[in-house]
């Protein structure tokens, strides 16, 4: 917990960080109809920019996807075929 403390406040000393926590005034309470969900406050942290092709790593996914969808067709008729042979 003291080394995340450490990181995200590396002066020792509090300060809003996007994504990670705020101190709300009451005002922004009230003009949020006084919900406490932190999502409305915190708001969310800047990404770093993507360090890659968003079209390649989609195709890689969808690869990944076939692969595994195989995969789960081999198991279904496995588990069909032990189902059957316990079931004679």
């Amino acid at each position: 917990m003291k080394e995340e403390w450490e990181k995200n406040f590396p002066k020792n000393k509090y300060e809003d960080i996007p994504g990670l926590c705020k101190v709300a005034t009451l005002e922004e309470i009230k003009e949020q109809n006084y919900s406490l969900n932190p999502g409305r406050y915190v708001g969310v942290a800047e990404n770093d920019k993507d360090d890659f092709d968003f079209y390649d790593k989609l195709e890689e996914l969808n690869e990944e996807l076939e692969t595994l969808n195989a995969e789960a067709r081999e198991l279904e008729d496995k588990i069909a075929e032990n189902v059957n042979s316990i079931m004679r």
